[in-house]
């Protein structure tokens, strides 16, 4: 019965892809990226503000730290909340702040804000709701918690597709961690593998009050058009909001377009009046005056050399601004720069393959082998993914190698013993550089699904500051050092054989995993 199931979705026609706008880069240095301004809000930090993390573990006591010290807001974005003792100490600690909250004269309005996918933190008895409702029961006034339901699982089809099959129509999958103005930017979920041996990219943005503001705007808008989880286990739509999969879907896609962009571009806004007055301050002849006033307030911040554009993609409301920035960078890397891009479930688009075969960068992927894979060893039909990508590794290896591209198109295999690869992003080195000056990092896997089907969030790392061009390339190194370079022989290994039955499915439903 599943195995037909899975085959219900294909019959909603696919979107088109989209091709990027024209850009006009600029000659120099980080600043030939600034285009991007005219699509996102552009923020101008410190390089001293930006800490790129590389472990699990030092990623999970990040977020109890944070947790611990948060005064006004914490506000998190995941697929799901685990249900391990590692998840519940994290619960534990949110307990504990919004406790002292309460006894503390100073922070009456802090509050806790989680959003979760509504499918994938339902799943099993004991889910991410059962985690959080106790947090609900103890503290309705200050806790929120909502839970996104694609508009595209309904009717019929909800009906009749098994539970963790439903996951594959779409998910809110955007990750963001945010305590007070410090903000986590990563690929990794809230469950225990993510704390201890499933890796990732994770990267902190201190003392960034406008980034925070504008990723608690975020998650506040697809909150408000997501189920609110209350108190007994129930959900339901905020008052006048237009219900998921029970109301019209072209008005409800309507109304999340509206919220969503709302708060882009009341943010670009913003940040382009910040930038207006900055660049005047600056003029010469106010230069002092601005600083005698920036001094007297006791506002002076170092001058930005490092920019964080926020791309955000969510196909089903009709936003496709990380699919356009990306197809831009690709398009536009010149010959001789390096493209450094990772991903834990290499299924790329069949326009991000295209711009990798058809243009002049040079690149190194890197991809999970099959060991490493997260649904390595699982039971069933999943059991059988790692084998499809590895299938789809294969074709892809074929076209670089019928093209004579292997020089310039390299794919390498995150190998390590006992671990597990969920890392995923890319890195840009300027042709002549040893050091990248933009980094994409957050949730998007460069897939079907990424760009067509889930809610999805990165930001645009571009820096000018040469300890943070370091540490990004120490990140990038720390990564490819654990992989090997695939070679025709790669595929000739027992370990690699794909059955036939695999073979003849993928074509028809590569475009949900």
């Amino acid at each position: 019965r599943s195995s037909w199931l899975l085959l219900a979705p294909l019959l909603t026609s696919p979107v088109p892809v989209i091709t990027a706008p024209p850009c006009s880069l600029c000659p120099e240095g980080a600043h030939r990226f600034q285009w991007i301004r005219n699509l996102v809000p552009e923020f101008g930090i410190s390089s001293s503000h930006v800490k790129v993390l590389s472990s699990p573990a030092e990623f999970y006591e990040l977020l109890k730290v944070q947790i611990k010290a948060a005064k006004q807001r914490v506000v998190m974005a995941s697929l799901y909340l685990g249900t391990g003792v590692l998840e519940q100490e994290l619960v534990y600690c949110l307990e504990e702040t919004l406790e002292k909250s309460l006894q503390a004269e100073g922070s009456p309005d802090f509050r806790v804000s989680i959003l979760l996918d509504y499918t994938r933190g339902s799943r099993g008895k004991k889910n991410s709701r059962t985690m959080l409702i106790p947090l609900l029961q103890r503290f309705p006034k200050q806790v929120r918690v909502s839970l996104f339901h694609t508009p595209n699982l309904r009717g019929l089809l909800r009906l009749l597709i098994p539970e963790r099959f439903n996951e594959t129509i779409g998910l809110q999958h955007i990750k963001v961690y945010l305590f007070d103005d410090n903000v986590i930017l990563s690929g990794a979920n809230l469950s225990d593998l993510y704390f201890t041996n499933r890796q990732d990219r994770y990267v902190l943005l201190r003392d960034s009050p406008e980034i925070a503001d504008f990723f608690t705007e975020l998650v506040d808008a697809i909150g408000d058009v997501s189920l609110q989880l209350q108190q007994d286990d129930t959900v339901q739509m905020m008052e006048g909001m237009v219900h998921p999969y029970q109301g019209d879907k072209v008005a409800y896609c309507e109304i999340a377009n509206r919220r969503v962009m709302e708060v882009i571009n009341s943010a670009q806004t913003r940040q382009e009046l910040l930038h207006a007055k900055t660049f005047h301050g600056s003029q010469p002849g106010s230069s002092l005056l601005s600083q005698q006033g920036s001094q007297a307030s006791g506002s002076l911040k170092p001058e930005p050399d490092t920019w964080i554009y926020p791309l955000i993609q969510m196909k089903p409301f009709g936003i496709q601004i990380d699919e356009m920035v990306t197809e831009t960078l690709l398009t536009e890397a010149e010959r001789d720069a390096r493209i450094y891009l990772t991903t834990g479930y290499f299924n790329l688009t069949q326009a991000y393959m295209d711009l990798i075969l058809g243009t002049r960068a040079e690149y190194r992927i890197l991809l999970a082998s099959p060991e490493v894979n997260g649904f390595f060893g699982a039971k069933g039909v999943a059991g059988a993914i790692p084998a499809a990508y590895v299938y789809i590794e294969h074709q892809f290896f074929s076209e670089v190698c019928y093209l004579q591209q292997q020089e310039r198109v390299q794919l390498q295999e995150y190998s390590r013993a006992g671990w597990t690869f969920h890392a995923k992003g890319l890195w840009l080195y300027l042709a002549g550089s040893d050091l990248p000056c933009l980094t994409l990092i957050g949730s998007p896997n460069f897939g079907y699904r990424s760009v067509h089907r889930d809610l999805e969030a990165q930001v645009a790392i571009v820096t000018e500051n040469k300890a943070l061009q370091q540490q990004l390339h120490q990140e990038q190194e720390q990564l490819y050092l654990c992989s090997g370079v695939v070679s025709t022989s790669t595929f000739e290994q027992p370990n690699r054989y794909v059955k036939l039955w695999v073979k003849l499915v993928v074509p028809l439903i590569k475009n949900f995993f």
